[in-house]
């Protein structure tokens, strides 16, 4: 045996070992990208969740996602392949350099751009609260669980003299720490954790939050839960805004699904105050309850939903079907606190946003009377979790109006 030939070989097939290694930890990585150091936003890089596209081109699939961990674990966008229209973005936002630029020297001192764009985590409540207004105009007082909180006067109508209230939650600006990612074969992840207190006291008690989010070809599946770390009773609720694109751009011929039987009455579309009446949605205008759905046309929405139609398991399934993009996409919550569903929906807008929450519009108002408004009051120690799942499919274009 002639060492140097031996030597040569052994070297050359540890040379092959190393190229394949390294091939599959670059084939590895790609399936997810993880925190990207050039795009920070809120002080925490944004996370892209990465799927390879797969060879089969003939059905819908996920292909990515990206999470925004310093501005409360935001959905910024979500990635497709749909047959027929190529690659194409999920929700309304801005692409990520824009999206870096909007929320940080684009914002208001409330914050309140991160709802706008994408998928807001809306917590500890969702929706509007109202109260009484302080003199400097930036905070009202409010009764929540028979407590009296100060919230952000973060919002108002459009008319002139609207009144400012407190809009979707505390999370707006919220830097969730320890995130973590994973890679699999079938699906990639990030999670991560806020330590929020009392969100600097602005609510009662104390609570972590954790958020989940794992994309596969298949589903976008996030998770949230919150826990009562401290010492009094935690009001809860909790709901996502996230404004869902329509690919083909024709609003006229879009068809919704919603698996409810009530519809709140609010006073009016600028305001948007509950009035503490729900009315049966079935013959109306509002009734979205078929299979299959009805069509949008130019109806004009920013209604909440509620008396939802639960399965066995305590899913509901909402849709949004777009016939002339041979496109569908499916809502499921999995989880039975979630008790209402907002849509919001303006006729020049080529969106929808299908808000599934736990609780109705400002739920502690005393018009609602005895009636269940969805929060729910964890005691020390005590948690609940969010959950919901998205689907692609492709519709059946025999459905008639």
């Amino acid at each position: 045996m002639n060492p140097g030939k031996c030597y040569g070989r052994w070297f050359k097939v540890a040379i092959l070992i190393g190229l394949m290694a390294a091939g599959q930890a670059v084939a590895q990585n790609r399936t997810a990208k993880g925190p990207s150091p050039g795009t920070s936003i809120g002080g925490e890089p944004a996370v892209t969740l990465h799927r390879p596209a797969s060879s089969d081109r003939i059905r819908p699939e996920l292909l990515d996602a990206v999470i925004l961990p310093g501005r409360g674990m935001a959905v910024l966008q979500i990635k497709a392949y749909v047959p027929g229209k190529g690659e194409i973005d999920l929700l309304n936002s801005p692409p990520l350099p824009q999206a870096e630029q909007l929320l940080t020297t684009g914002d208001d001192e409330f914050g309140n751009e991160i709802f706008k764009i994408g998928g807001a985590i809306l917590l500890p409540f969702a929706n509007r609260i109202r109260g009484k207004l302080s003199d400097d105009g930036k905070t009202i007082t409010a009764t929540v669980a028979g407590k009296t909180v100060t919230l952000p006067a973060n919002w108002s109508g459009n008319n002139p003299g609207a009144e400012k209230h407190s809009i979707h939650g505390l999370m707006r600006r919220s830097h969730f720490q320890d995130v973590v990612t994973q890679n699999g074969p079938q699906d990639s992840s990030v999670s991560a954790v806020l330590h929020a207190g009392n969100f600097s006291g602005h609510w009662l008690s104390d609570t972590d939050v954790r958020v989940a989010t794992k994309l596969s070809h298949d589903a976008f599946e996030m998770t949230v839960t919150a826990s009562n770390v401290g010492h009094e009773p935690l009001p809860m609720g909790i709901g996502w805004h996230p404004y869902f694109v329509l690919p083909s751009g024709d609003r006229r011929q879009v068809r919704l699904h919603l698996p409810s039987e009530t519809r709140a009455v609010m006073n009016n579309y600028d305001d948007s105050f509950t009035t503490g009446q729900r009315v049966p949605v079935k013959g109306t205008a509002y009734d979205f309850s078929a299979p299959g759905g009805r069509s949008l046309g130019s109806q004009y929405l920013d209604d909440n939903f509620s008396n939802l139609a639960y399965d066995a398991q305590g899913r509901t399934v909402s849709e949004i079907i777009d016939p002339a993009a041979k496109y569908g996409l499916r809502l499921i919550t999995l989880s039975p606190q979630i008790k209402s569903i907002q849509v919001y929906a303006p006729p020049q807008k080529n969106f929808v946003a299908i808000e599934p929450q736990f609780n109705l519009p400002d739920p502690y108002n005393q018009d609602w009377g005895t009636a269940d408004t969805g929060m729910v009051l964890l005691q020390p120690g005590q948690s609940v979790s969010w959950r919901v799942r998205l689907e692609l499919f492709t519709p059946d274009l025999g459905v008639e109006e």
